[in-house]
């Protein structure tokens, strides 16, 4: 069947203005004038499509700034402040609950430490709900949520956590398990920890890319997640299950992992693994690990966990072709002392180090990263189809 003229003028209304927040989202503050120039549209057309933006909430009109000279400044246009989402992650050490609005900033947070090796599904998701239930009550009024994500440190497939090991969590419906103390409509999607957590390098805030967009990254935690990303999208693989880096076997004769494999890389680098090996408590603040690096048995620690490292990622890089790896969590807390010794590993054991040599980067940030991905994640339906929320 044909397109009848009103069925192709609203597609064309619509990926005009994506292309308009996108391009706003992406290098704002912009005039309209600017916006015209970078999306090709002409003036009129610019200015139409920015006002519609601009009265539904998902663009704001800045201030204009002084000018010494004559004229009339043009009004700089930022990404809307009354559109956010929510984004949240239990994990084997924490539970967090993350509202971002379209500007990337932190509207509200709650991070909560914990030991959840062998929690119960229910009543840690009941408790993380009960924690963002509090959290979107306390949101300044006027504020609109787009969406809800929920990042989990395993394998996800649909509405389905499949299996977490380091949880010890099998086929828990998470979604269903909090829809309770959400607000109608709003339902998380869920997706791994890790995938979510290289979404914050990926992309600085909703729509705005990082400098570093190809990078195998991460995630350390009590074990180790892990994603690899190519031009700013996460390789999520056939099913979805892609990046498991923390169980890339580095020995088969090592320590049983709770994956049921044996000699896993976070066997040897996760945070709960490194610290029982340089005999320090699970609790201990990282801080104190580089204080002590001149202890025999720390150093020993670190170094072995370096070396695991170095086996583990040398093998995804000459596979993937990836020029940087992206620390985050407990491994970029320790990045000034594992470093060294990794990249002489990565060096010596990547095939293309001699033309390229491997980067490796890490990114301290703020604690429950994957909360933050979660809520760009979110966010994504926005920036692909502005119009649904204009009407």
């Amino acid at each position: 069947m044909t397109p009848t003229p009103a069925a192709r003028q609203s597609t064309l209304r619509s990926s005009n203005l994506a292309l308009v927040l996108r391009t706003v989202c992406a290098d704002g503050p912009l005039s309209r004038a600017d916006v015209a120039a970078r999306t090709g549209t002409t003036r009129a057309t610019a200015a139409r499509l920015v006002d519609e933006l601009v009265a539904g909430g998902l663009v704001d009109e800045g201030e204009r700034p002084a000018r010494p000279r004559r004229g009339r400044p043009a009004t700089p246009l930022l990404p809307g402040a009354r559109v956010g989402a929510l984004g949240l992650q239990v994990d084997a050490g924490l539970l967090a609950a993350r509202v971002l609005d379209l500007r990337g900033r932190v509207v509200a947070e709650h991070v909560e430490d914990d030991d959840l090796v062998g929690s119960d599904p229910a009543g840690t998701l009941d408790r993380l709900g009960v924690l963002a239930a509090g959290l979107l009550a306390g949101l300044p009024a006027g504020l609109h949520l787009a969406g809800a994500g929920l990042a989990l440190p395993g394998l996800v497939d649909g509405d389905l956590l499949l299996r977490a090991p380091n949880l010890g969590w099998t086929d828990v419906p998470a979604p269903d398990l909090l829809a309770a103390h959400l607000p109608g409509g709003l339902r998380p999607v869920p997706g791994n920890e890790a995938d979510l957590a290289a979404r914050t390098v990926a992309d600085t805030a909703p729509g705005r890319p990082g400098r570093t967009r190809d990078f195998l990254y991460l995630s350390g935690q009590i074990g180790i997640g892990g994603a690899a990303v190519l031009g700013g999208r996460v390789l999520t693989g056939s099913a979805g299950w892609a990046g498991e880096v923390g169980h890339v076997c580095v020995d088969p004769t090592g320590p049983a992992c709770r994956c049921g494999s044996t000699g896993c890389l976070e066997q040897y680098a996760g945070r709960h693994a490194l610290l029982a090996a340089a005999g320090l408590a699970p609790g201990t603040p990282l801080a104190e690990v580089v204080a002590r690096i001149g202890e025999p048995r720390v150093g020993r620690a670190l170094d072995a966990a370096a070396d695991a490292l170095g086996v583990a990622l040398a093998g995804v890089l000459n596979v993937l072709d990836l020029p940087v790896v992206v620390l985050g969590g407990h491994l970029a807390a320790l990045a000034d002392v594992l470093r060294p010794r990794l990249e002489e590993l990565l060096c010596r054991r990547v095939l293309s180090a001699r033309w390229r040599r491997p980067a490796v980067l890490a990114v301290p940030g703020a604690p429950a990263a994957g909360a933050t991905g979660a809520a760009l994640q979110a966010m994504d339906g926005v920036l692909a189809d502005p119009a649904r929320r204009l009407g």
